[in-house]
């Protein structure tokens, strides 16, 4: 059941990483320049109070040190890397452990 949910979530995540991609090269042809949109400003345009509460739960609950130098570089990082990697390490993790058979194994 957990490989699974972390194939299902993994593959939602690579969808996002492409549909992120998709909208930054459609920014980059429309600029003339290549355009990368942070994963701080995706999270910030679709919901600007979670992430607020994001850093002021991290930094008062865990460590303000995990915040600043740490999750702030993730969330500098454009948002289709970030989703990629997520999703690709989700889907790696979750799947299917290749059976060996007999016949496959060298003897000697």
């Amino acid at each position: 059941m957990l490989r699974f949910l972390s194939r299902f979530i993994g593959l939602w995540l690579l969808a996002g990483a492409l549909i992120a991609l998709v909208v930054d090269g459609a920014k980059t042809i429309a600029a003339g320049s290549v355009v990368t949109t942070p994963l701080g400003q995706l999270w910030f345009s679709i919901s600007p109070a979670s992430l607020n509460a994001a850093q002021a739960g991290i930094q008062r609950n865990v460590s303000p040190f995990l915040w600043d130098p740490v999750i702030q570089s993730i969330l500098v990082a454009p948002g289709f890397v970030v989703f990629g990697i997520l999703g690709a390490v989700l889907m790696l993790l979750g799947r299917r452990k290749r059976e060996v058979k007999l016949s496959e194994l060298e003897i000697g």
